[in-house]
């Protein structure tokens, strides 16, 4: 098993060509630019992702037998910036199995990083947005009622889930990730891709630990328990309710709409929330509120435009987080505070990330990894 390991094969990661410019006026441009400090080639990002395939491509994975009992250790192994000896640790350990630690995770995190910087040529010019969609998604299957779905298990890598139509595009993200990580659970890399994305995009600074496990295809959620776009503001309590998630926590949720952008052959809508879909940023809730919205005429699903430039979408669930008071009262303190939206950003989606993981580590445990410089 640790030989056949050893001669992993290394799959060529797959990227889709880069979707067109967002084009706005000057005067936009300057209304809402922010320094870049990771991501070079900002005129070209947004989020999207390939359609998802009838069957998900595991066999890096299956058979190398390495993810340790309790889903919190793995070996990891990288060709630039890795663990040089897949038996190895950060602290040289050689005997037995290899335990890691937050320098391990760190090194995991930097190349996922590094990725992210040398692999512009995806929808965009960045892999960011699609990285926390498949973070978010994981684990927004989480039913408290039952304890089923969230990021333990893993399980969108096969066809059951995979399939979901609010999972279309997010093989490009799997496929993003799996050729080069194959010693960690894919469980928690998911949530850290997430976390590096995220901070890599400018967002706060997500505490974060490992612990979760890897679960085969019985334990593929049933369909519908993510949100849908087309609906209103009791579809949203409904869904977010279920995961044990308030009103504050929903709007704060729904801030992660700052990054990436929706298309016709993945949910059917079309276009970015924001004019920077790479840079997380409180301007989400900004243009809730400062811009008129008006029904976007077109052949698609009812969705709304921007008065001024016709070139941003809002979907009837973001519509209803102005719509409803309870909503309302939460964007408006998010759109006056960067600051504040991170706060909170950060603590409603470190318990995202968590819900449903039994975790044998407590919180005080998590760890905080570094950006790149």
């Amino acid at each position: 098993m640790a030989s056949a390991a050893r001669s992993f094969t290394r799959l060529a990661s797959r990227a889709t060509p880069a979707a067109s410019t967002v084009k706005t006026s000057a005067t936009r441009n300057a209304r809402f630019a922010l320094p870049r400090q990771t991501f070079q080639s900002s005129s070209r990002r947004a989020y999207a992702s390939e359609a998802s395939p009838k069957s998900s491509k595991t066999g890096l994975y299956v058979g190398l037998g390495l993810v340790l009992a309790g889903g919190a250790g793995a070996y990891f192994y990288a060709n630039n910036g890795g663990v040089g000896n897949m038996k190895e640790g950060s602290a040289g350990e050689t005997r037995g199995l290899f335990t890691p630690t937050k320098d391990d995770y760190q090194k995991v995190y930097n190349l996922i990083a590094s990725r992210l910087e040398e692999k512009d040529d995806y929808d965009d010019g960045s892999y960011g947005p699609v990285l926390v969609r498949l973070a978010w998604h994981c684990s927004g299957t989480y039913d408290k009622e039952t304890n089923t779905g969230g990021s333990n298990g893993a399980t969108m890598r096969f066809a059951p889930e995979g399939d979901h139509g609010a999972n279309a595009g997010l093989k490009a993200a799997r496929d993003f990730l799996q050729p080069q990580f194959p010693w960690i659970t894919y469980s928690d890399l998911w949530t850290l891709a997430g976390v590096c994305a995220i901070q890599e995009m400018q967002g706060p600074v997500i505490p974060w630990r490992p612990g979760r496990k890897d679960r085969d295809v019985s334990m593929c959620t049933p369909d519908g328990r993510l949100p849908d776009g087309s609906k209103e503001h009791d579809h949203l309590r409904a869904i977010f309710g279920r995961m044990g998630f308030d009103d504050r926590e929903i709007v704060a949720l729904s801030g992660a709409h700052a990054l990436g952008r929706c298309h016709t052959d993945r949910s059917g809508f079309e276009g970015p929330w924001t004019f920077s879909p790479t840079v997380m940023s409180n301007d989400y809730y900004r243009l809730l509120l400062e811009d008129k919205w008006n029904f976007r005429k077109w052949d698609g699903p009812k969705q709304y435009e921007d008065k001024t430039s016709k070139s941003l979408m809002m979907l009837p669930t973001d519509m209803a987080l102005i719509k409803d008071k309870a909503f309302r009262k939460h964007v408006e303190r998010y759109a006056k505070d960067d600051q504040v939206f991170f706060s909170e950003f950060r603590d409603v989606i470190v318990k995202l990330f968590e819900l449903g993981v039994p975790f044998t580590s407590k919180e005080e445990d998590r760890m905080e990894l570094k950006p790149a410089a």
